[in-house]
């Protein structure tokens, strides 16, 4: 059944009381009409009974054979006050005298008994004559000869119990109907209170309200455990945003630092040319001088567009490869470098702290899987940090060796830390300078961040970097599966340790150590 849409209840409160209503009036009023049922079976079988016990008086035959005309019986064979008595002669004629009340009420009967259509010795019922009144129950017992008396018993007593159980049934279903709907309104009203909090607690989120959580007073129920569906959902929502916004506020702060840095060679390039275009007679010398500090601000210009698409790249894409690499070798390679650029630079390879292996013995091979050109990019430019940010006399030394992460221990660096107790694979590059600023040193993974040494350290004649390079280290690492750390030690120098993952390469034997 499909309710008018504008009858339709809206609310879930309105449903369910509804629904409650129309079952519990439904289950009644179906008990009441079984019982109905029963009771008018009941008192019907009750008249079939009375009907099958009684049997007219021989007289009565006796004056329909002499007269055809029954007499009244005698004080002693007198007919109950409401049984009727009808007879058939032998010809099959209704006979117009009767036994029993001669008011106006009766059974219908046909004229000829062809048309009684009754079975002898079973009950029926029939309509009383003028569809007047209550039916008749009537049966039809044979007479001496081939007459037939019919008595019939009224069924107005059966007839008036079941209306008044009929109205009695009706009478209830509307007061539980009423009952239901007044009650089962207050109980359905309590039962979904904690829907309703739900409810007001989701317009208020949907307001603006993000902070808020869903009241949660049973997590055992529906409505609990819906709670706590919301709940999670709204704490992930609430992450999401919030990387949402760190995301675009990093963004916006990248977008401004990169601006920054292309700005200033792209301005000294637009100067010189300008220059040039300015003072066609310029002398050989200074258009010389023009051109060469136009080209060093495009390569300045081409190493930083390059860095930043590095940095995206390694943001996006996994390491393209992995082999075999000897971090060893690959130390060596980036000190030879290391001393063609900085030929007054001491620079020295050696094994980690207590790592086996020394001048005596020889370095052990220390071998790691990865991509053998980023890690070299990764050795550049630590070393080539050491060597700008450090006074000249300053040395710089390369350790590479194997060891696992200690318990508790933690470090500046760049990714996520690794658990504790992983076998990694190491290269540290340290140094003998100033040190970098304690309030600088946890910013120096950052992008475009220029951590200023402490006192006035740096090599002469180089230029500043761009602040990329250990972000783009560190990205490297976190590539790799692994880690850059920091061990800063102020006045002292500071010590870039590079973490690689690898259990082949620290099976737990003698040459492993817990690094401090």
């Amino acid at each position: 059944m499909r309710w008018p849409r504008r009858l339709r209840p809206r609310s879930l409160r309105s449903r369910l009381v509804l629904i409650a209503g129309l079952l519990a009036t439904s289950a009644v009023l179906l008990c009441q009409f079984a019982g109905l049922t029963v009771l008018r079976g009941w008192l019907t079988a009750q008249v079939d009974d009375r009907l099958s016990h009684f049997r007219p008086p021989d007289v009565v035959y006796e004056d329909i054979a002499a007269g055809g005309v029954p007499r009244p019986p005698e004080p002693d064979h007198a007919l109950p006050s409401d049984y009727r008595v009808f007879f058939y002669d032998e010809d099959g004629n209704l006979l117009p005298a009767s036994l029993g009340s001669v008011d106006a009420t009766g059974p219908r009967l046909p004229r000829r008994v062809a048309d009684l259509d009754l079975s002898a010795g079973r009950p029926s019922t029939v309509p009383a004559r003028g569809d007047t009144g209550s039916g008749w129950r009537v049966i039809v017992h044979p007479g001496p000869g081939r007459a037939q008396a019919v008595v019939a018993l009224p069924l107005d007593t059966v007839d008036g119990a079941t209306a008044k159980l009929l109205w009695l049934s009706l009478g209830l279903g509307a007061a539980v109907a009423a009952g239901v709907v007044v009650l089962g309104n207050g109980a359905v009203r309590l039962g979904l209170r904690p829907l309703t909090r739900v409810e007001h607690t989701a317009q208020h989120i949907t307001a603006g309200a993000l902070e808020l959580n869903v009241p949660v007073a049973d997590p055992d129920t529906e409505v609990g455990r819906l709670g706590l569906a919301l709940n999670t959902m709204l704490d992930r929502l609430r992450a999401s945003l919030r990387r949402t916004a760190t995301s675009e506020a990093r963004l916006r702060h990248f977008m401004a630092d990169a601006g920054h840095e292309l700005r200033t060679p792209l301005t000294a390039v637009q100067g010189f040319a300008e220059l040039l275009l300015a003072e066609p007679d310029m002398p050989d010398r200074r258009r010389r001088e023009a051109h060469v500090l136009i080209a060093r601000n495009a390569e300045r210009m081409s190493r930083l567009v390059d860095d930043l698409f590095l940095l995206a790249k390694l943001g996006d894409t996994p390491v393209p490869h992995r082999e075999p690499v000897d971090l060893l070798s690959l130390a060596a390679d980036a000190i030879a470098t290391t001393a063609v650029r900085h030929p007054g630079r001491a620079v020295t390879l050696e094994p980690l702290a207590g790592h086996p292996g020394g001048p005596e013995r020889g370095l052990d091979i220390v071998e790691a899987p990865g991509d053998p050109h980023q890690l070299a990019q990764i050795l550049g430019n630590l070393l080539s940090n050491a060597c700008v940010h450090t006074p000249a006399d300053s040395g710089v030394r390369v350790r590479v060796g194997a060891a696992r992460t200690p318990v508790g221990r933690s470090a500046l660096g760049g990714g996520p830390p690794l658990p504790p107790g992983t076998p990694v694979c190491v290269v540290e590059v340290a140094d003998d300078g100033p040190g970098i600023r304690p309030d600088e040193a946890p910013h120096v993974f950052d992008r475009f961040y220029r951590a200023a040494p402490l006192g006035q350290g740096a090599a002469p004649g180089c230029e500043p970097g761009s602040g990329l390079g250990l972000a783009i280290a560190a990205a490297i690492a976190t590539a790799h599966g692994g880690r850059l750390e920091l061990d800063n030690h102020p006045g002292e120098g500071c010590a870039f340790r590079l973490l690689l993952p690898d259990s082949a390469a620290v099976g737990g034997g003698d040459g492993e150590e817990v690094l401090r």
